[in-house]
């Protein structure tokens, strides 16, 4: 049955990403042209840590889009809760109203930044979201069947939205000159990771996989589309025949020597809270909260 939701003759669903260089992330709207009924994912709410500045010029031009293309927005989506921007999730239910969903393993998540935070009053249940998707979920966008698969290793709750012929694989693998993304966040796990990449290479040779960020090596343009076939011909990092051992050591080794994303204390706090921003003070002013030491 999972073979069949999967199989990439099944639709072909409009995808259109839109590049957010400060954070290099790739937010995607992802359109059903039978209905012209669309999703958002991984949408970014601009914030500079230097000025403590918000704005919304990201996810306002995901939404000038969608009018201007005639469509109708029915999901905000997020792969995972994510280190390096704050999502613009909330914002955008705010504007419109549209479902927002995650992987309901968010809840593992929520309780380890809960603590990590110090953050008793916190709601880690998952309640910040509208649905919570199971591994092997199938939901839809219009009349386009989309099926979640669990894929772990970056973060404990990290999910894979497939949807016809397009997945959207998050911050597993990277475009193919990039290799893939880091396991040594809290939760993280790099054999886990090993396993998630295993299950998307899985998928149809001709599945379009779309990445959640791109560094642009080699200073080349920003690039996010790929293939199952790309990526097990061309990934620095799994391109066939690397073994489940060598990637674990080559993806540990160079885990060793990253430092953490700039904006992860700033972003994990809001982003498992749904993208909610911390609620005002008394003075009306918001406040973010840094556990010093904490990672």
């Amino acid at each position: 049955m999972l073979e069949a939701q999967l199989d990439a003759s099944l639709a072909r669903p409009q995808v259109t990403g839109f590049y957010d260089k400060p954070t290099g992330s790739i937010q995607y709207v992802v359109a059903d042209g039978a209905t012209r009924r669309c999703a958002i994912i991984d949408p970014v709410l601009d914030f500079d840590e230097k000025s403590g500045a918000v704005s919304t010029g990201n996810a306002d031009a995901l939404l000038a889009f969608i009018q201007e293309s005639r469509l109708e927005l029915e999901w905000i989506l997020d792969t995972h809760p994510h280190a390096d921007h704050f999502s613009a999730a909330h914002y955008l239910k705010e504007r419109t109203g549209a479902l927002t969903a995650i992987g309901d393993r968010i809840v593992d998540v929520q309780a380890l930044w809960k603590a990590i935070y110090n953050w008793p009053e916190f709601r880690a249940d998952g309640s910040q979201w509208d649905r919570l998707f199971a591994d092997g979920e199938i939901f839809h966008i219009g009349s386009l069947p989309v099926t979640v698969l669990f894929s772990p290793g970056h973060t404990l709750a990290s999910i894979t939205y497939v949807a016809g012929d397009a997945a959207f694989i998050h911050d597993t693998m990277f475009m193919p000159d990039s290799g893939t993304a880091r396991a040594d966040f809290p939760g993280g796990s790099a054999v886990r990771l090993w396993n998630s990449i295993q299950r998307i290479l899985a998928l149809p040779d001709t599945t379009r996989l779309f990445v959640g960020h791109d560094y642009q090596p080699g200073g080349r343009d920003a690039a996010w589309e790929t293939t199952v076939a790309g990526q097990k011909r061309s990934n620095t990092h799994v391109r066939i025949p690397t073994s489940e051992a060598d990637f674990v050591a080559l993806r540990e080794a160079r885990d060793k020597t990253l430092p953490m994303p700039r904006l992860i204390l700033h972003a994990l706090q809001v982003n498992i809270n749904g993208g909610r921003l911390p609620e005002p003070e008394a003075n009306g002013k918001r406040y973010l909260k840094f556990p010093l030491d904490g990672l």
